[in-house]
């Protein structure tokens, strides 16, 4: 396989898999120093994955949650992108084979995040919709698009039931989130785009495994949350797994089928890792196990951070959540251990800045400890954090503007089929 080219270096070489919030706080503090950092990623872009659902349901255009991963490290000299899929390493030969040709390093940090998790049902990873990417929040809005054109021009009542519910698997943030925005649009938007449909047509059911929604965050933002969701005419279905899917109809654990060609998959994550790390540092959930300095068990020079690692201290017993300001902590930690040339007693400790969900556009929940907030209030706080953690400031004016129609209209200009979804693509 023949070595990419990367400019020569008497610098040591860190090469960074991952250009999520762990990989480029990370590479922002090594910004002109004495390191040559090879920065690796699938996309040219980074994104912001807590707005995913926002894309997914028209309230977002994909450049306002994206921004260009060479602008971002314009003016760090030090630093050099290459758009690569990673295939294994040899960690024997400090070396990384790609798709487009092999690269060596003298350390090797992995920030490659999670992927999606179907736990061995093999036909609802091949029929499904996900939201792990840009990409496939832009597949979830032109399909469900595409089926509501299609039921207007069908004259069967069962196929239009089938083309217009929406069924989400899956009880956290992002399925409550998307829940909320799609019983939204039902509300407000469906009748007057679609009014050759009777408006009962577009039924959301929102599907989760446990006793409550929300499980990592309090009981009462469980119930919160549930509250809101069926008072807005989502179908809130607990202590129920999806078993199977075909395309056309979802089967449920209680013996239920639900008919629709819309399935969208937000139930749980894996480690999203590659050939050629040993089996001893791979734990649960296929994350890499690390120490307090988020070395991967096994190797010297090898790292992790961001939702691939998982560290244990007192009161993370299963690792920190997978959640972007532990990535951000990360990221910016380990550059700071690099840059202090990696002194014995630091070592990283989790601040937890609290959970967040917003449950349609007024609505959110948000736990901090003892401190609880729902409603406007934990909406705006929602909103604050959110806005300020996007790069670039005109994402940022973008993405406000956007949020200041659609809180005083409810409109979602942007229901637009640029991009027709096909399986073939996704398979």
């Amino acid at each position: 396989m023949e070595t990419v080219y990367v400019p020569e270096t008497k610098h040591p070489r860190i090469v960074l898999i991952g250009g999520g919030f762990a990989g480029i706080n990370f590479a922002k503090q090594l910004k002109n120093k004495e390191y040559q950092l090879i920065v690796l990623d699938q996309n040219n872009f980074h994104q912001f994955p807590p707005l995913f659902y926002q894309v997914a349901t028209s309230g977002l255009e994909p450049d306002s949650i994206s921004f260009s991963l060479r602008k971002i490290f314009r003016n760090a000299k030090n630093v050099f992108f290459r758009m690569a899929e990673v295939v294994e390493i040899e960690s024997d030969k400090n070396l990384i084979k790609t798709d487009i040709g092999q690269f060596f390093y003298d350390y090797l940090v992995v920030a490659t995040g999670t992927t999606n998790n179907y736990y061995g049902l093999d036909n609802v990873e091949e029929h499904a919709l996900a939201l792990k990417t840009i990409q496939e929040s832009l597949d979830i809005r032109s399909k469900v698009l595409q089926s509501l054109e299609e039921a207007t021009h069908t004259n069967e009542l069962e196929e239009r039931k089938r083309l217009t519910n929406i069924v989400i698997c899956g009880g956290g943030p992002a399925g409550v989130e998307l829940a909320g925005a799609f019983a939204e649009f039902k509300a407000y938007i469906f009748n007057k785009d679609y009014k050759e449909l009777s408006p009962d047509l577009l039924q959301i059911f929102l599907v989760e495994a446990t006793d409550e929604l929300l499980s990592t965050m309090s009981e009462k933002s469980s119930a919160d949350a549930k509250q809101v969701l069926e008072k807005l005419g989502v179908e809130v279905m607990i202590n129920t797994a999806v078993e199977d899917y075909d395309g056309k109809a979802v089967k449920l654990s209680n013996g239920e089928e639900i008919e629709t060609t819309n399935l969208i998959w937000a139930a749980g994550v894996k480690g999203n890792l590659f050939n050629g790390l040993m089996k001893d540092s791979i734990v649960k959930g296929q994350r890499l196990k690390v120490d307090r300095q988020l070395r991967v068990k096994g190797y010297d020079n090898i790292f992790a951070i961001g939702d691939i690692a998982l560290m244990q201290e007192d009161g993370w017993e299963d690792g920190h959540p997978q959640v972007a300001p532990a990535a951000i902590q990360h990221g910016d930690f380990l550059g700071k251990l690099f840059r202090d040339d990696f002194p014995a007693d630091s070592k990283f400790s989790y601040f937890d800045k609290g959970q967040l969900a917003t449950v349609g556009m007024k609505n959110a929940v948000l736990d901090k400890g003892k401190l609880h907030l729902h409603g406007f209030l934990g909406w705006f706080v929602w909103a604050t954090v959110h806005l300020f953690s996007i790069s670039g400031f005109k994402n940022r004016l973008r993405v406000g503007v956007n949020w200041m129609i659609s809180y005083l209209s409810y409109e979602k200009r942007n229901r637009l089929i640029i991009r027709k979804y096909s399986s073939k693509r996704k398979s």
